[in-house]
């Protein structure tokens, strides 16, 4: 195969691929999780103290069973 059929057959296809939407969607729902996965990790240490001293204030709060 020359190299000019070479390049016309990948700019088709190239171009095919590009105009494919089919698989947009999945796509950007996984790019959506795993951004969602980044906060959640940057933020559980925050999180994790906050939870902490919630329950604490709520054990406090209960009255002891004996």
């Amino acid at each position: 195969m020359s190299f000019m059929k070479l390049m016309v057959n990948a700019q088709i296809r190239i171009s095919k691929f590009m105009r494919d939407k089919e698989g947009a969607s999945g796509i950007e729902y996984a790019i959506i999780a795993a951004m969602v996965a980044v906060i959640i990790i940057g933020f559980s240490s925050s999180i994790q103290g906050g939870i902490t001293a919630i329950f604490t204030k709520i054990q406090a709060a209960l009255p002891s069973g004996s």
